[in-house]
C-alpha cells in the first residue's frame, strides 16, 4: 500500500514537472485565417484598397515612403529560455507615384538574416588596470615641477606662467 501511494505521488509530481514545461505562444500583428487572405492585386489596388483591407501598415519604408510592410509574428517561451520567433510573416506592398500597387513581396521567417549587434562597449586603447592599480597607481609620482617650476601643467590655462 505504502508502495502504490509513493508511486501515485511520483507520477503526479512527474506530471506537475511536465506540464509546467509547456510552451507559451505569443503572435503579434494581425493573422489572417486561409479564408481570409487578403488578395492584393498589383496595377489594380490604390492605397486606399490596401488600407481597406489590411488596414494601418506596422511600419513603412524608412527611405523609400511608398512601401508599407506589414509584419505578424509567433514567439514561443519555455519556460525561463529564450523566446524563440517560431514563424513570421511579412507583406511589402510597393506603392508607384500615382498611389497605385507596384510590387507585392512575402518574405517568411527563412529569408530573414541574423544581425550581429554591437556590444555598446567602447574600445580603449592602452592596458586595463586592476582595481589596485588603479588606486595606487600614482602614489609617490608627484611632479616635481608642481612645486615652483615654471612648466605649464598639463590641464592649464596654457600659455606662459605670469610671477604674482
Amino acid at each position: 500500500m505504502k508502495r502504490h501511494l509513493s508511486l501515485a505521488l511520483l507520477v503526479a509530481v512527474s506530471a506537475a514537472g511536465v506540464s509546467a514545461c509547456n510552451p507559451v505562444l505569443r503572435s503579434h500583428g494581425y493573422r489572417y485565417t486561409v479564408t481570409e487572405e487578403p488578395n492584393i492585386v498589383p496595377a489594380e489596388d490604390t492605397r486606399d484598397t490596401v488600407l481597406a483591407r489590411l488596414g494601418n501598415p506596422s511600419t513603412t519604408g524608412t527611405f523609400e515612403e511608398d512601401t508599407w510592410y506589414y509584419i505578424s509574428s509567433t514567439r514561443e517561451s519555455l519556460a525561463y529560455l529564450r523566446p524563440a520567433t517560431r514563424d513570421r510573416r511579412i507583406i511589402a506592398v510597393s506603392f508607384d507615384d500615382a498611389g497605385t500597387v507596384a510590387t507585392v513581396n512575402e518574405y517568411s521567417l527563412q529569408d530573414g538574416r541574423i544581425v550581429a549587434y554591437a556590444d555598446r562597449e567602447t574600445p580603449t586603447r592602452g592596458r586595463e588596470l586592476s582595481f589596485l592599480e588603479q588606486l595606487l597607481g600614482n602614489v609617490g609620482r608627484l611632479p616635481s615641477e608642481q612645486f615652483g617650476g615654471e612648466q605649464n601643467l598639463p590641464g592649464g590655462a596654457g600659455g606662459p606662467r605670469r610671477d604674482q
